[in-house]
């Protein structure tokens, strides 16, 4: 069962140089669209400035859509009114890039992990403390440290805070967006397979935004490879790390280091000037599409690494 679909998103930004001059208008999210069903973790993958973030918080309304369509459960999201989506965030919240500055300074651990079940009035003050310590149990912290501050913890255990405090509300969907970016290499892969545990045990259905495809191969099932706004490539994770079809995509790949080849990967560049944003999505094989024309060029080996 479809849980997210989400259709012809855009998200426009003016930006004016000078006071006397036309605005420039920014395509950040252009034309974007997907469906993610019950259960799944759905990836979302590009470089930085792609689109990734700035798509789910319009999903999630922190920033205002320019136009588009993202139906819940059948339900359109973008036409709620506030009181309506202030009852609907209990079923869809988001764990952020920078446990550092989205974790209150002057709030302890379990304060902000109840927060989101005192501001939804959910049980007796008993209740919520007695589901604060199941929580952070759950991330595989100790109960303990419930009356600490942020800046008492490292950056792993404040991520597990983060997820916890997203976890408090039971959300049917939740966006994890680059949540191990800001993390050290030696913690990142607990964190993966905190997030992989609790998606399992949970049966959540994950929206995954990330520019490491590795961590985007071990958790998502479907992928969507965005750049300059737009989706450029989507389908089977397994079928797109095989056989991508789109140049970008084949450039993002060729950074990805793979140890068997031993060395530097041989690495390809994407012709950015020769981007067609007016091409669309064709199916490519069965579930998988891609933007290309019947002459798609191949890349070429540069050498050099996209900034991911």
């Amino acid at each position: 069962m479809t849980l997210v679909e989400v259709a012809k998103l855009e998200k426009r930004f003016e930006r004016r140089t000078a006071p006397w001059r036309r605005p420039r208008i920014i395509r950040a999210v252009d034309r974007v669209s997907f469906s993610i069903d019950e259960g799944e973790t759905f990836g979302l993958v590009g470089e930085s400035g792609s689109g990734k973030t700035t798509t789910v918080r319009c999903l999630l309304r922190l920033i205002e859509p320019t136009s588009g369509s993202f139906r819940f459960r059948g339900e359109e999201v973008f036409d709620m009114p506030p009181s309506r989506l202030r009852a609907l965030r209990r079923d869809m919240q988001m764990v952020f890039q920078d446990p550092e500055s989205s974790l209150d300074p002057r709030m302890t651990a379990g304060a902000i992990i109840e927060e989101g079940l005192v501001i939804h009035r959910i049980g007796t003050p008993a209740d919520r403390r007695s589901r604060v310590r199941e929580l952070v149990e759950m991330v595989g912290l100790d109960a303990g440290m419930l009356g600490r501050y942020p800046g008492e913890f490292s950056g792993g255990q404040r991520q597990r805070i983060g997820i916890a405090r997203a976890l408090a509300l039971e959300p049917a969907f939740l966006v994890a967006d680059e949540p191990v970016s800001a993390l050290d290499v030696s913690i990142q892969a607990q964190v993966v397979n905190l997030l992989l545990d609790l998606q399992q045990k949970l049966g959540l259905t994950l929206l995954l935004v990330a520019h490491d495809l590795r961590l985007v191969r071990h958790l998502s099932s479907r992928l969507a490879v965005m750049y300059r706004g737009r989706i450029v490539e989507t389908g089977r994770a397994d079928a797109v790390f095989r056989a991508p079809a789109h140049a970008y995509t084949r450039a993002l790949l060729s950074a990805v280091p793979d140890p068997r080849r031993g060395g530097s990967p041989d690495r390809l560049t994407f012709d950015h000037a020769g981007f067609d944003p007016g091409l669309e999505l064709r199916e490519v094989a069965p579930g998988h599409w891609a933007a290309v024309s019947g002459t798609d060029p191949e890349c070429e080996s540069l050498g050099r690494t996209l900034s991911l």
